[in-house]
């Protein structure tokens, strides 16, 4: 277990430095590679985890559960900021109460929460509905008053544009930030005139979360590119397992047709590179330090 670094600027800390980048992880093995190669803050992708965990699409499928579940082995092993992707806090007002309390416990930074209908699903998936805004707006609100820290964030997510357009979106973003939103998420956004709308109406009301989603609605920008245009907090939630799924494609296949991995060994950690990256070597030799002297009985 790797004690949490105090030390660690926190999100809002980043994101007021000129803007916080954060790569989705689903598991413990992947936000601490992603704090190795120098991230302090991630962000635990429910739809990675259902990928991952589950083998099956962003529909709504996953569990508070199972998300706290990973949330807390990901705080074992790291000291990075965690942001959580919360869905819709599986339920009403009492039960994100409940999600709020519990996934702050298990160490997040920062809980997002969306107004989309049951059954949920991604984002970038078409077919979504909406809860109606004073219901979103009541969730926020119990989030709010459900957390122990002012510095666990809490995010408001819309998923409007996709379902009402543009300017429902931007009125329940504001809405949202109204209720206490620290972080206020417009999904989907199209263009630059989106952005221009959401702009307009937020900048400087609350920081502002923008979701790059490979092959997805919204046009692919660099981190800093869109800092330029006015958000303060950039995620890539499933570009790692998109990047996966497709090393995995080739390596069965490879492996299926040869019997054997020599053709993937330069793209592979050996059985020490692994353990390296595990920290292997320094956990044994903590255990060391416990085991009795030879000397004794």
């Amino acid at each position: 277990m790797t004690p949490r670094n105090v030390t660690m600027p926190t999100l809002r800390e980043q994101m007021a430095a000129g803007g916080c980048l954060a790569p989705g992880v689903y598991d413990a093995l992947s936000a601490r590679m992603a704090q190795q190669a120098g991230f302090e803050t991630v962000y635990l992708s429910g739809a990675s985890i259902a990928y991952t965990r589950l083998g099956g699409p962003d529909i709504g499928l996953l569990g508070l559960t199972e998300v706290a579940d990973v949330l807390r082995y990901i705080s074992e092993q790291t000291d990075v900021q965690v942001i959580v992707d919360a869905d819709t806090g599986f339920g009403n007002a009492i039960n994100v109460m409940r999600t709020v309390r519990l996934l702050e416990r298990e160490g997040a930074n920062a809980i997002q929460l969306e107004d989309q209908g049951f059954p949920k699903r991604c984002g970038h998936l078409k077919g979504k509905t909406l809860v109606p805004t004073a219901e979103m707006v009541g969730k926020l609100k119990a989030a709010v008053d459900a957390r122990r820290s002012s510095e666990t964030l809490i995010i408001g997510r819309t998923d409007a544009i996709a379902v009402e357009g543009i300017e429902s979106a931007v009125e329940r973003a504001v809405a949202y930030q109204e209720a206490g939103a620290d972080i206020v998420f417009v999904e989907g956004f199209r263009d630059d005139t989106h952005v221009t709308k959401i702009m307009h109406a937020l900048k400087g009301r609350a920081p502002l979360m923008a979701n790059m989603v490979e092959g997805g609605d919204t046009p692919i920008d660099s981190a800093q590119t869109l800092y330029d245009k006015g958000f303060s907090l950039v995620i890539f939630p499933g570009g790692l397992v998109r990047a996966l799924a497709h090393t995995m494609q080739g390596y069965f296949a490879a492996l299926k047709r040869t019997g054997t991995t020599d053709s993937w060994r330069a793209q592979m950690l050996d059985f020490t590179g692994l353990n390296n990256v595990l920290q292997t070597p320094a956990v044994l030799e903590l255990g060391q330090r416990y085991e009795p002297k030879s000397d004794q009985k």
